[in-house]
């Protein structure tokens, strides 16, 4: 075949990598809201504080005004790419192939620096105010954290979580409810009686031995979860509560690099970023992971 890179290739990689995206790629990007920008940086919401209603004691009496409280929440990307070397236009025509471990690797690169962002949204520091300048929000430890309380995660843990995002006002039967777990606190939650025994919480579903939803929340297993010194962070949250902007999704560059001796590289490359939207609708649950 011809030794030059046509566009077509190109092309139809950068298919394949969209492919296998949805399919393998972010495991978290489904449960949090999404945006597309352009420009440094982007405000996905303008939010609207509570208000209260006045009782009317008099006829005729002169209108009072609320003032509503409005903040602006702001995200920003940051860049991410990924890269690797074909060593001949032969290899390059069957990497077209979305089995093919390039392929598959460039997909799973970028899924997983979306799944980073997202995760280190849920306890970091939100960016408010005009053009994200103002004083950031830090997490709530006070009030959205469970404490460790020396074990792994436990039903009694997933109540207190519960409970925190009831008390913040959350629409337990509106909105949907996620929780991320690495694969010893889900071997933990399974050693629960309470986790497996629907006298207690009702009906869990496992699908292949894997709770994938229990007490309104749908697990994510995801190995790659924060910690501090021998405890992991689980994030349990309202998709409502979390946002992923996007600046570049997908790039794709395939060309031949002479000072490589002409080899092939294939060159991906994405902008995101992700914030928390409003406190109270994440809760931090802190498990010993050892």
């Amino acid at each position: 075949m011809s030794q030059q890179i046509t566009e077509s290739f190109t092309q139809q990689y950068k298919q394949t990598i969209e492919m296998l995206l949805q399919t393998m790629g972010s495991k978290l990007s489904g449960a949090v809201m999404t945006g597309s920008y352009t420009g440094i940086g982007g405000r996905p919401v303008n939010q609207i504080g509570p208000v209260v209603a006045r009782r009317l004691e008099t006829r005729h009496a002169d209108t009072q005004y609320s003032d509503t409280p409005q903040v602006s929440r702001w995200v920003e990307p940051f860049d991410y790419v990924w890269a690797d070397l074909v060593d001949n236009a032969d290899k390059l025509r069957t990497i077209i192939d979305p089995t093919d471990a390039y392929a598959q690797n460039g997909a799973l690169a970028l899924g997983r620096a979306k799944d980073s962002e997202i995760v280190g949204s849920f306890f970091g520091s939100a960016k408010l105010g005009a053009n994200g300048t103002g004083t950031p929000e830090t997490f709530d430890t006070t009030n959205f954290q469970v404490a460790e309380g020396g074990v792994a995660l436990t039903v009694d843990k997933l109540k207190t979580a519960h409970q925190k995002l009831m008390s913040a006002k959350n629409d337990m039967n509106r909105d949907q409810f996620y929780l991320c777990v690495n694969g010893k606190q889900h071997a933990a939650l399974l050693r629960d009686t309470q986790a497996i025994n629907r006298d207690y919480v009702g009906a869990p579903v496992i699908v292949e031995g894997m709770i994938t939803k229990i007490m309104g929340f749908n697990l994510i297993h995801l190995e790659e979860l924060l910690t501090t010194g021998s405890d992991v962070r689980l994030p349990c949250w309202a998709k409502s509560g979390v946002h992923l902007g996007t600046w570049n999704d997908i790039e794709t560059k395939i060309e031949q690099l002479p000072t490589k001796n002409y080899s092939t590289q294939v060159f991906l490359r994405g902008s995101f970023g992700a914030t928390r939207l409003q406190q109270g609708k994440v809760v931090e649950i802190l498990c010993l992971n050892t």
